[in-house]
């Protein structure tokens, strides 16, 4: 069976967007509750936002590349200054609740609660009012969908079941679903933590060629086959010395390729919805 290619603006053959969770110290304080009495813990989320943020953006605007930052809201108060400066370099402010919430574990009020609050503090910090959806803690529910929906968010980035963006039905209403894959987040190769122990098992910090190489093998097929790349970034994990070279050298890369169309998650819902609405 032949798959039909997906069509991009300007008969671009692939697109790839870079989005980056602004998870700061909230990883962990919901990996377990009690690191808020440990300051070692808590500060491997603090450097992302006082070192990691800063690698990243200067990478982005050699490139000329604008990408989406999805931001709890608790991070939004947090680190106003920080978000302010992502916003006046052009790139996207998205939602990922407020303070790093397990959306599927809470009631359909809960998350709606969260939901707004993640959407208010981030109008307030920023100036904006985000337009997509991450859930924080990875694991979601129709109804989280549905809720964040009906408040005003129109795209979500949660779901593994595509390569390209596609139209989830939820019953009533549809939400623009732009998928993920774990190999192409830098979080699990990279985060490490002995107490509390991340991974359980331990075991990694995986080798940075090798994860450069799993990166521009999804990229080289996505590009083959006209797809969407999403690459997943946490400041904390890339933002090392020795690692923010990785995001260099993966750019380097895709930048042999002609063809790529560099976006951000509302430009492709933008580019979805006028699809749609022209079929």
């Amino acid at each position: 069976m032949k798959l039909e290619r997906p069509k991009w603006p300007e008969n671009k053959k692939c697109s790839a967007m870079i989005t980056i969770n602004l998870n700061a110290e909230l990883f962990w304080l919901q990996l377990d509750p009690t690191c808020k009495d440990m300051p070692k813990t808590l500060s491997l989320g603090q450097y992302g936002m006082t070192r990691g943020v800063d690698r990243i953006l200067k990478i982005l605007e050699e490139r000329g590349i604008r990408a989406t930052f999805f931001t709890p809201g608790w991070v939004a108060e947090q680190y106003p200054d920080k978000l302010k400066a992502i916003v006046e370099k052009g790139h996207e402010i998205a939602a990922l609740g407020y303070h790093h919430e397990h959306m599927a574990l809470l009631s359909e009020e809960e998350q709606e609660s969260a939901i707004k609050k993640g959407i208010q503090a981030i109008e307030k910090v920023c100036g904006v009012t985000p337009k997509g959806f991450r859930s924080p803690e990875g694991e979601l529910t129709l109804d989280t969908l549905r809720i964040a929906k009906k408040n005003g968010l129109v795209y979500s980035s949660n779901l593994c079941d595509d390569d390209r963006p596609y139209w989830k039905d939820l019953g009533e209403d549809k939400i623009l679903e732009i998928p993920i894959h774990w190999v192409n987040y830098d979080l699990p190769y990279f985060a490490f933590n002995y107490h509390p122990a991340f991974p359980a098992g331990q075991g990694r910090i995986a080798n940075y060629t090798g994860v450069l190489n799993n990166w521009k093998d999804e990229f080289f097929g996505c590009h083959e086959y006209g797809l969407c790349y999403v690459l997943q970034l946490d400041p904390a994990a890339i933002g090392a010395p020795g690692r923010i070279g990785l995001l260099e050298e993966l750019l380097d890369y895709i930048e042999t390729f002609d063809g790529v169309w560099w976006t951000t998650g509302e430009e492709m819902y933008e580019y979805c919805l006028k699809s749609s609405q022209d079929r």
